[in-house]
């Protein structure tokens, strides 16, 4: 059974961090694109950013310069690091997985998401 688990969320100040992780399992994903979408309360969910294995990373322009993707290919595990948090970042952050790096949400796994919630 494939499972994509986030861990990392939580509350915090405006300009202040958070490192999202997300741990796959249930097969190898170390050839797949990997990567997080949010969706924030009666907005449309949106993506932040992804990462294929070569190394190659996408962001939306939102995120640009403050969030930093990254994976560990031997753990299966992709990394969000978000700094300069914003109170429009807040949103259910969930991680994806899937054989085509594209910004779009057409990736073949998707995790139960994780909330991140930033205070002005």
């Amino acid at each position: 059974q494939v499972q994509l688990v986030e861990s990392g969320g939580g509350s915090v100040q405006a300009g202040g961090s958070l490192r999202l992780s997300c741990a796959a399992s249930g097969r190898t994903f170390s050839t797949y694109a990997m990567g997080w979408f949010r969706q924030a309360p009666g907005k449309e969910r949106e993506f932040v950013a992804t990462i294929n294995r070569n190394g190659i990373t996408y962001y939306a322009d939102s995120v640009k310069g403050r969030f930093t993707i990254s994976r560990d290919s031997a753990n299966n595990t992709v990394y969000l690091q978000m700094n300069s948090l914003k109170p429009e970042d807040t949103a259910v952050y969930s991680c994806v997985a899937g054989s085509v790096l594209t910004t779009r949400d057409h990736y073949d796994y998707w995790g139960q998401g994780i909330q991140v919630t930033v205070s002005s």
